[in-house]
């Protein structure tokens, strides 16, 4: 213990730096914009690189359970494959709105780090905006909505999970024209969330499946659960009903990010209606 305080004291100058040092560095980045902004794009990036070794690691372990994940993928594409291909004959053939099939962009990337259990729940992406990436777009999995892209460095992206409390999603139930919001609410099981703002007078079933309504970030006709509770009252004319997720938020190995091209053209004209309306 002598030694330990003679050291301290001998390079008591050399602490005192470091530590104003550091508090200065705080400050700077604290209250200064761009300063703030460049320190978190260089965090993502070192924390990334990080995550991005470890995550390596994880995938060679988990590769029996993504290949199964994989492998039940393809068989739902080849499930709608079949059913285009059965629909376009000379007796019946369906036409598609141009417009709508290249509307939304997808872009794989793996995830390097997520966490499931906290009460505010975010994911690691490795790709970023070199990638074409953007802060705001939807990502979700091939079984179902992952989050929202919450800040983007160069190579790395992370992304504000279904799993938070600030994430609202647009939904609507499979044989209804209700609209509701899903959030996560307040269960802390990461396979269940809340659908809000249901009218009390509509019946729910057990079982029914929820989808994206396309008046959020993500195309429409997603499945994102089933109904596992319902009759759950908020207070007022609106019910609450408890879904199960698709998604396997503990087991997230690749996930697609959406981009809606159309997006930009959408926001202006909305804009240019609330100016001539005001």
């Amino acid at each position: 213990m002598k030694n330990l305080w003679l050291f301290l004291v001998r390079y008591n100058a050399f602490f005192w730096f470091i530590l104003f040092f550091v508090a200065s560095l705080l400050l700077v980045v604290q209250n200064n914009r761009y300063q703030r902004s460049a320190f978190i794009n260089s965090s993502n990036v070192v924390v990334g690189s990080f995550y991005d070794k470890l995550n390596s690691w994880k995938s060679y372990l988990a590769l029996e359970e993504t290949n199964k994940n994989l492998a039940q993928e393809n068989s739902e594409l080849r499930k709608q494959l079949q059913h285009y291909l059965l629909t376009d004959t000379l007796d019946s053939v369906q036409i598609n709105d141009s417009i709508d099939m290249n509307r939304y962009q997808f872009t794989m990337a793996e995830v390097v780090n997520n966490s499931v259990h906290q009460k505010s729940n975010f994911i690691t992406i490795n790709k970023g905006s070199l990638a074409g990436i953007q802060k705001g777009l939807g990502v979700i999995t091939s079984n179902g909505v992952v989050g929202i892209v919450l800040n983007v460095s160069a190579h790395f992206s992370t992304i504000q999970s279904l799993l938070h409390p600030d994430t609202r999603v647009s939904v609507t139930m499979d044989t209804t024209n209700v609209f509701g919001s899903l959030v996560w609410g307040n269960t802390t099981d990461p396979q269940f969330a809340i659908v809000k703002d249901i009218p009390n007078h509509l019946k729910v079933q057990k079982g029914q499946k929820i989808y994206t309504s396309g008046f959020s970030l993500f195309p429409k006709g997603i499945e994102i659960g089933s109904v596992e509770e319902t009759g759950i009252s908020s207070g007022g004319s609106f019910l609450d009903i408890k879904i199960k997720l698709r998604t396997n938020f503990s087991n997230l190995n690749h996930v697609y990010v959406v981009k809606d091209l159309l997006e930009n053209e959408k926001n202006e004209l909305e804009a240019v209606t609330e100016d001539n309306d005001g």
